[in-house]
């Protein structure tokens, strides 16, 4: 039997391993090429600050405290990295102290030895030194949310009442104001929630806190909040004294009518209207209506308050007339319009009122009802435009309109007033309120 050396053919035998390592490093560099990938927004750890703060200093970085880092690793590694796999650190050992650079080293721990290189962009951190500063700020309230509705918040008391802030001298000197924000939301009795400290400068823009450090430790803020119940009641005035000989005192009215208070449920569930006494407005010998303007908060119960503080403000008047004349507010939208041209359309301020005064015998006046007696008549009225048209009253006899009222209305075309959404008349001609309940008479009624 012929035996075969292994020495036989050398030279062709290692040719054939050398290429075949060759082969096999194209191989696996084709289908698992080594290349790069950025990551993006990777914060940077900044170490032995001590260094800086054991001199009584501290410092600021300049730009942004994140970079990119470019990975150089076959396809496979790149894969199966993330950002969260990646840390960079800047070591204050290593900086420059003449410029304030940082080198930022990375290092990916769970790939040690698996990757190529790693390198951050930019490569330096840049920070600057500074002497330490410190400020006292007073703290006030803030909230966001919305409370559940029937409600609202009252009194807000923080803990602590003021919150000491160090760092940077520059930075703590920009701060102007220090604010517990609290959120409110769904809020319906008195509780204790945490606030966010909030820093803002004298422009009410608000200041970082990246490189600043306060007294609040573990427990933060907390915001002790008061909420009370909301309620909508009537405003009704009393009037004290006797119009003069020959003049009637006809009715009271208040402007607003209605008022919303709030206070503790307990306190506000009797509270059914607001009375303000005779005391404030005085008829004696009046032979004209009078007026007075009044504050409507000095004569709410106790732990009873408006909800806005500024609404306060009520209007009395105390209607007085000769005998044989009455005076009736009527609503332009109760008005009855007759003959309007098929293609316009009416419009009016919302709310309008037109002001009768009718004379005769008293009696009638007493139980006169307008409320379906009051039209226009607009045959004559063919242009878009706004007109002072005048009033017809239907009224008994023995009952007479002093002087001719007119009302002012506004006529549009039909399309062009569809486009623009205008409100008021109906199309048709017929009045866009019912006329039922149109009127309002001195005494506050909306007819007899």
């Amino acid at each position: 039997m012929k035996k075969y050396k292994l020495t036989n053919n050398l030279g062709l035998k290692i040719t054939a391993l050398v290429f075949s390592a060759f082969l096999w490093l194209i191989v696996v560099n084709v289908d698992n090429p080594v290349s790069s990938s950025t990551f993006t927004n990777i914060p940077v750890t900044i170490v032995n600050e001590d260094i800086i703060t054991s001199s009584g200093e501290v410092y600021q970085v300049l730009g942004e405290e994140t970079v990119s880092v470019v990975v150089y690793a076959n396809r496979e590694i790149r894969q199966s990295l993330s950002a969260e796999d990646i840390v960079a650190t800047a070591d204050i050992k290593e900086m420059d102290t003449s410029t304030g650079l940082v080198p930022i080293t990375v290092t990916i721990p769970e790939y040690s030895g698996k990757y190529e290189s790693a390198e951050a962009v930019p490569r330096n951190l840049q920070i600057q030194r500074e002497k330490s500063g410190r400020k006292v700020l007073a703290l006030t309230v803030d909230t966001k949310g919305e409370e559940r509705d029937g409600y609202i918040v009252g009194g807000m008391t923080v803990h602590p009442e003021n919150v000491t802030i160090t760092g940077a001298e520059s930075a703590v000197e920009e701060i102007d104001s220090a604010v517990a924000l609290v959120d409110i939301s769904g809020i319906s009795e008195d509780e204790e929630r945490t606030a966010e400290l909030k820093l803002y400068d004298a422009n009410g823009n608000e200041v970082g806190q990246t490189r600043l450090s306060n007294n609040l430790g573990e427990d933060g803020l907390t915001v002790s909040i008061e909420v009370l119940e909301k309620k909508t009641v009537p405003v009704t005035a009393e009037v004290l004294g006797t119009p003069a000989e020959g003049y009637n005192y006809t009715g009271c009215t208040v402007e607003p009518e209605r008022i919303q208070i709030c206070g503790k449920s307990d306190e506000i569930e009797d509270v059914e209207e607001i009375v303000i006494p005779s005391s404030v407005i005085n008829i004696d010998g009046a032979q004209s209506s009078v007026e007075e303007t009044v504050n409507i908060a000095s004569y709410l119960p106790e732990g009873i308050r408006l909800v806005d503080e500024n609404s306060g403000n009520i209007k009395i008047t105390a209607m007085v007339e000769r005998e044989g004349t009455r005076t009736i507010n009527f609503l332009v939208s109760s008005v009855i319009i007759n003959n309007l041209a098929d293609d316009l359309t009416v419009s009016y301020e919302p709310d309008a009122e037109i002001v009768f005064t009718f004379s005769g015998e008293q009696e009638k006046l007493d139980v006169l009802d307008i409320s379906n007696a009051v039209s226009v008549d607009l045959a004559e009225y063919k242009e878009p435009g706004t007109y002072d048209i005048p009033v017809e009253v239907n009224l008994p006899q023995g009952i007479t309109l002093t002087s001719q009222v007119t009302v002012q209305l506004t006529l549009e075309d039909k399309s062009e007033s569809t486009e623009n959404g205008s409100s008021g008349q109906g199309t048709d001609g017929s009045s866009s309120q019912e006329n039922t309940g149109g009127t309002s008479g001195q005494d506050g009624a909306g007819g007899e």
